[in-house]
């Protein structure tokens, strides 16, 4: 929808023009059409989780765990989501334990979270990066090797179950423990505990050894394999470092680099106004006029048509329909929005769109807009240093990307926890990354 209204002159306004000329000053302002563009130029992530554990529970300082160590680490999850994790059995060459590619289901059928022991879903994987000497044993593997990946290439290069050449290798629950438990709608904490013993794992030369198990990582994933593929090589992404070093900084930082929540952009509402303050007051309550249905669950419609009837606003409306799409809906990265408004001299531009991933943030300029014609000259380029991401302060907040509560997750619009709060800048702990990561606006002059 979009309404102008400059407002009709009096009668006698009107009588008092009739014997001006031309260069009396009393001619209209030339109204400027511009061309809007929204475009979404965020990442694609394929996880919303990883991290990694290093430290155990009670230390100071990273390192394996021997028997009756733990290391925990909190995470969260989307409904859906699975759980994997990697840890190296120490006593090997290339050998570390893992669920099978599927992960871990931290969800049941009825939609509960999964809490207790799951150590049957762990089993033991042979990387193929490393030949194999016997566990316990071998000059190559972590405990006595010289230094850092050393030892004979694999002849068989797929990971796959690890064999049990040697006939010694501990039955998996002798080893690890791997326990889940909620903290919260969507959170847990995972508890590695070494349950082995000083003889947990004996060689053929009659000793008996504990069985170490190294720092590691871990991912939340709704595909399957994302760590490894079994029958397949190993992707070369840092599996190998843990699998034979207990070295987990590389693919942790392959993982961070993949993690994240994808941008999404709702349909927004724009206005063209002189007046101040047309969408929002920072510090003050949403005004009740249709925001929280953007900030919230990306619906614009409350908002175009509140501000088409609003004083000092001259052009008002939605933007719904990517570029190129049939139908209204949200914009993915790569997509985007345009539309066009017309303006004069002493106009400023508010737009706002919803930052999906989230309870009720937003995306919008300052609450006084952007100027049109800054220095008397129609506005032209990228403007989006002048756009901000906001915080309705309609909901509370929850992870970006993960919580149950927000748009791409909720079961039916406007559920979640009220939060009663101010329209603020957002600054609530989690990580967004700069706005030029999310979204491009643009403004062009066509006639």
């Amino acid at each position: 929808m979009s309404t102008r209204h400059r407002g009709i002159l009096p009668l006698v306004a009107l009588t008092a023009l009739a014997g001006c000329d031309e260069d009396d000053g009393m001619t209209p302002p030339v109204e400027t059409t511009f061309e809007v563009r929204v475009e979404n130029v965020s990442a694609t992530y394929d996880f919303p989780v990883s991290g990694s554990f290093d430290t155990p529970a009670g230390g100071t300082a990273p390192g394996p765990i021997l028997p009756g160590g733990v290391y925990e680490f909190e995470f969260s999850a989307p409904p859906g989501g699975r759980l994997s994790l990697v840890t190296m059995m120490a006593q090997s060459n290339d050998l570390f334990y893992a669920p099978e590619g599927d992960g871990i289901a931290l969800w049941d059928m009825g939609g509960n979270q999964v809490e207790g022991d799951v150590t049957a879903q762990i089993a033991l994987w042979d990387a193929g990066t490393e030949s194999n000497e016997e566990p316990g044993l071998g000059a190559d593997q972590a405990p006595r090797q010289s230094a850092p990946n050393t030892g004979a290439d694999d002849p068989d290069a797929a990971v796959r179950p690890a064999p049990d050449t040697y006939g010694n290798l501990p039955a998996v629950s002798d080893a690890i423990s791997l326990t889940l438990t909620s903290i919260g709608p969507n959170s847990w904490v995972a508890r590695i505990e070494n349950v082995g013993d000083a003889g947990t794992l004996s060689t053929s030369d009659g000793g008996m050894h504990p069985v170490p198990l190294s720092p590691g990582v871990f991912v939340v994933h709704t595909e399957p394999d994302p760590l490894f593929t079994s029958g397949e090589p190993d992707r070369g992404e840092g599996l190998e470092g843990i699998a034979e070093d207990g070295a987990a900084a590389t693919l942790a930082a392959d993982l961070a680099g993949r993690t994240g929540a994808t941008g999404i952009l709702s349909p927004g509402a724009y206005a063209v106004h002189s007046a101040p303050s047309v969408l929002f007051a920072a510090g003050m309550p949403d005004a009740g006029l249709g925001l929280e249905a953007i900030a919230e669950d990306g619906d614009p419609a409350a908002l175009a048509t509140a501000l088409s009837g609003a004083t000092g606003v001259t052009d008002a409306g939605a933007f719904d329909t990517p570029e190129g799409a049939s139908g209204a809906g949200p914009a993915t990265p790569g997509a985007a929005y345009a539309f066009t408004i017309t303006a004069v001299p002493g106009d400023r531009l508010s737009l706002a769109t919803m930052y999906v991933q989230s309870n009720d943030l937003f995306f919008a300029p300052a609450e006084s807009g952007i100027d049109l014609f800054p220095g008397g000259t129609a506005l032209s380029g990228d403007v989006t240093g002048m756009v901000l991401l906001w915080d309705a302060g309609t909901e509370v907040n929850e992870q970006p990307g993960v919580g149950l509560h927000q748009a791409p997750r909720q079961s039916a619009p406007d559920t979640g926890p009220a939060e009663g709060g101010d329209v603020r800048q957002m600054n609530d702990g989690f990580s967004y990354g700069a706005v030029s990561d999310h979204v491009r606006v643009t403004i062009t002059p066509t006639g």
